[in-house]
């Protein structure tokens, strides 16, 4: 298998949910691939960050771990830091798409013609 191939894979799940963006009518349906998006940049920071055969930053009294064959801890607090911004951003899309069916009644975007500031 290539080692390009995850970075592949997460490129092509982040262009699924640019797709369901940009092309959907449905609110929900934009909701999952704003959902999608975000775990894919997820999935990229941590692949960024593996390394084969590495190790934790955790270190033990008996056993001595060389700095270069461990794992950087930092893409790993970004992502958990993403996680919860993103379960933020889940929840607030979430009561809005709520609030626009109750004054709607309706998930499409394209009958929702009186949105005014």
């Amino acid at each position: 298998m290539n080692a390009y191939m995850p970075y592949v894979l997460c490129m092509i799940l982040f262009s699924i949910g640019i797709y369901a963006i940009l092309s959907k009518r449905n609110i929900i349906k934009i909701i999952l691939g704003v959902v999608i998006a975000e775990y894919a940049v997820n999935l990229f920071l941590v692949l960024v960050a593996y390394k084969v055969g590495g190790r934790s930053a955790i270190f033990s009294e008996t056993q001595v771990i060389l700095p270069e064959s461990m794992v950087d801890p930092l893409p790993h607090a970004l992502v958990l830091t993403s996680i919860v911004i993103g379960l933020a951003t889940t929840a607030f899309l979430i009561a809005l798409a709520i609030r626009l069916y109750g004054k709607y009644g309706t998930f499409d975007i394209t009958r929702m013609r009186e949105l005014r500031g």
